[in-house]
């Protein structure tokens, strides 16, 4: 079932993104609300699963994971077992940060994060191992031009 959202669960949704760890006491306060019918809106809105989780958000640079590659796999196999055991592996991966199914050429295509050239090739390594696979083509991201993880809502 989907929930409904009126113009003041939005505001809270946007503020939340914008920093999950404000206070419930300045959130209602942006919000337009009281604190309590605004404590009660992020209960509602977590309960719903609207809200997932919160989460930090890490510099990973300050972390040294300096290298952001996109890589395409393609495969000839289609059936379950092969789906089952290559998202497993691929998603059992720590450096896998996002991971999809995809239309057109490319069957799937992941998100990695990580040190170097030298840390890509051992990721890659382990992730080839994981299900045979057709063709795996990597993009390294030269420059981040735009980073968010608020949805436009």
């Amino acid at each position: 079932m989907q929930i409904v959202l009126d113009a003041i669960d939005r505001r809270i949704l946007r503020e939340l993104q914008a920093d999950a760890t404000i206070p419930i006491a300045e959130l209602a306060e942006r919000a337009g609300l009281s604190q309590t019918p605004c404590w009660k809106r992020v209960k509602r809105l977590t309960d719903a699963g609207v809200i997932e989780r919160r989460v930090a958000i890490l510099d990973r640079e300050q972390l040294d994971l300096g290298l952001v590659v996109f890589v395409s796999v393609r495969t000839s196999r289609h059936d379950e077992d092969w789906l089952n055991a290559f998202a497993r592996g691929a998603a059992g991966l720590p450096e896998v940060v996002e991971f999809y199914r995809m239309s057109g050429e490319t069957d799937y295509l992941l998100k990695v994060v990580v040190r170097d050239i030298a840390a890509y090739d051992a990721f890659y390594k382990r992730l080839i191992a994981a299900a045979p696979l057709q063709d795996v083509s990597s993009s390294f991201a030269m420059e981040q031009i735009k980073f968010t993880t608020a949805l436009p809502i």
